[in-house]
C-alpha cells in the first residue's frame, strides 16, 4: 500500500516534468550555433520544434520551412514534426497524470491502493513517449549534415530531465507499493456475505 506522502512527492515530481517538457516545447533552443562575427558579436542560430531564432536576423521564422519538408530534406521535416506531436502528446498525458494524482490523493486509501498502478503505467508511457522524441533529435544531431559544428542545447536537455524524472517517479511508486509498510492509520471494513 502506497502513503499519501508517496503520491504527494509523485505530484510534485510530475508537476515539475511537467514545467519542464512545457519549456521544451516553447524555448526554441533544441540545437544551436554559436559563433563570433568578425566584429566579435556573438552569433546563434537554433532550432526549436516549431520555430527557428536567428541573432542575425533578431527575429524567430515558423519552423520547418516549406523548403525544408520537399526534395532531399523530406525525411528531416517529418522526424521534426514527429518530435513536435510526441511532445504534445507528452503534455497532454502529464496534465492527465496531474489529475490523476489528485483524484488518487483525494479518494482516500482505497484509491491510494490501486491507484499506483495507473499511475505508474502512465508514468512509463509518458517517460517513454518523451525519450523517444529527445533520442529523435539526437539522432538526427548526429546524422543530419546540417548540424556539422552546432549543440544540442537547453530544450532537449530540458526533456531529458523531465523524462528522466518521470520513470524515476514510476519507479519510486512501484517500490513504495510494493516496500513500504501499510499506512497503519486505516483498516478496511470486511464486506459482509
Amino acid at each position: 500500500m502506497t502513503r499519501k506522502i508517496v503520491y504527494v512527492g509523485g505530484l510534485v515530481v510530475t508537476l515539475a516534468a511537467f514545467a519542464m517538457t512545457l519549456a521544451s516545447i516553447i524555448i526554441p533552443r533544441w540545437i544551436s550555433f554559436y559563433s563570433e562575427s568578425f566584429s566579435g558579436e556573438p552569433i546563434r542560430y537554433s532550432y526549436g520544434l516549431h520555430k527557428s531564432c536567428s541573432t542575425l536576423t533578431g527575429s524567430c521564422a515558423h519552423f520547418p520551412q516549406y523548403e525544408d519538408c520537399h526534395g532531399s530534406d523530406r525525411h528531416f521535416c517529418s522526424m521534426w514534426k514527429s518530435v513536435g506531436f510526441l511532445m504534445s502528446f507528452a503534455i497532454v498525458i502529464e496534465g492527465m497524470i496531474i489529475i490523476a494524482h489528485l483524484v488518487v490523493l483525494a479518494g482516500g486509501v482505497q484509491k491510494r491502493i490501486h491507484g499506483w498502478k495507473v499511475l505508474s503505467v502512465s508514468l512509463f508511457i509518458a517517460g517513454a513517449i518523451q525519450c523517444a522524441a529527445m533520442a529523435i533529435v539526437a539522432f538526427l544531431y548526429d546524422n543530419d549534415d546540417r548540424f556539422y559544428l552546432w549543440q544540442l542545447d537547453n530544450s532537449w536537455i530540458l526533456c531529458t530531465v523531465s523524462w528522466s524524472a518521470l520513470i524515476v517517479s514510476a519507479t519510486s511508486l512501484i517500490a513504495s507499493a510494493y516496500f513500504l509498510p501499510p499506512e497503519g492509520d486505516y483498516e478496511l471494513i470486511p464486506e459482509r456475505q
